[in-house]
């Protein structure tokens, strides 16, 4: 469906994107995750053809996109500024492009209604958008975007000026919506929540390149750099040196270690390594307990609904935090103990 090969851009006389390249298949809802100058949206206004690359080619359906300009290529757009019309209510400002298009005044109003009802906002067609809260704005600015059917349905950021619990409820909303209408997407986020949540696939984007693909559990539980897993929230983290390679096993401040390389390709014996203890996986048991790696103090515990948020402080004044399926006191200490697939050994350089 959407073809992306290697696109390229400057700013500034800088590289923003490195030769980025990625597929859209029917009815996927697709992430691209990074941290702010990244390149993410930079990519999404190239490919709706809001910017021009240096370099690439975008396709749909096998057709080169180059001199498609942006309102023939059927997407769909919507971004953190609404960018509503306040003069307008809500029906109007859904209609708006449906009327610049030339459509006939009955078919725009069943399009304005289909959408609404969409985004359950069908019993707000006529009030003022400067009425409504921020919530009922993006709803309406969804709306917007639905309207014309969209071939493609492009969000950048579309959560970011909500608060917390706003943004849970139409994440949610929003989630459902897409699973519903099976309308392909690319959701342009800074935040691994609404990622997580909402892809199928994603991309994690790093300096304007492709640090990763897969799908949200892939990514998250076998990040292939380390700077995959900091971003990701993984910090728990140790130095290392290889001390047997077959079956690897590693030697930190903390004890011997068995572990998994990140990349699967072999290290060398007394190679010094970087080891990443996953936050979840993990098993908290009696201090005497022979399976338990190391000894730590239970510093803080936090319910999170279903896990509680554990964190620790090691002999060595090492903190670490863990996601756990069962609570334990403050001030107590226990064993910890994680399978070798939760200990994933990184070269020191931090590479693959």
């Amino acid at each position: 469906m959407l073809e992306v090969r290697e696109i390229t851009k400057q700013y500034e006389g800088k590289p923003l994107l490195h030769g980025v390249s990625f597929s859209l298949s029917e009815g996927e809802t697709l992430a691209l995750l990074g941290p702010s100058g990244s390149g993410k949206s930079t990519l999404l206004r190239i490919i709706a053809g809001l910017e021009e690359a240096e370099g690439g080619q975008i396709f749909w359906n096998g057709e080169d996109l180059r001199h498609v300009p942006a309102h023939r290529r059927g997407f769909g757009l919507m971004f953190q500024d609404y960018a509503l019309f306040p003069h307008l209510n809500v029906f109007e400002n859904v209609a708006f492009g449906l009327r610049m298009a030339g459509l006939p005044r009955e078919e725009v109003r069943q399009r304005v209604e289909e959408a609404l009802s969409l985004v359950n906002m069908s019993a707000f067609a006529n009030r003022r958008v400067t009425d409504l809260s921020g919530g009922e704005q993006q709803r309406v600015a969804l709306a917007r975007a639905l309207a014309p059917r969209p071939r493609l349905l492009m969000l950048d950021e579309p959560l970011g000026a909500l608060d917390r619990t706003l943004r849970e409820e139409l994440l949610e909303d929003l989630r459902h919506l897409l699973h519903t209408t099976r309308i392909p997407a690319i959701y342009v986020t800074h935040d691994q929540e609404e990622a997580f949540a909402l892809a199928d696939r994603l991309i994690l984007l790093h300096e304007g390149k492709i640090e990763q693909v897969g799908t949200p559990q892939e990514v998250y539980s076998h990040p292939v750099s380390l700077w995959a897993a900091r971003f990701l929230g993984q910090a728990n983290v140790l130095p290392g040196r290889v001390i047997q390679v077959d079956p690897l096993v590693v030697e930190t401040p903390e004890g011997q270690m068995g572990g998994v390389p990140a990349d699967g390709r072999p290290l060398r014996e007394g190679e010094p390594v970087v080891v990443l203890l996953q936050m979840v996986g993990v098993e908290l048991v009696e201090p005497q307990n022979p399976q338990a790696l190391f000894l730590a103090l239970v510093e803080d515990v936090t319910f999170r609904g279903d896990s509680f948020r554990v964190e620790l402080i090691t002999r060595h004044n090492r903190r670490l935090l863990f996601h756990v399926s069962h609570g334990v006191r403050v001030g107590e200490t226990v064993g910890v103990k994680l399978s070798r697939q939760a200990i994933r050994i990184y070269r020191e350089d931090g590479s693959q």
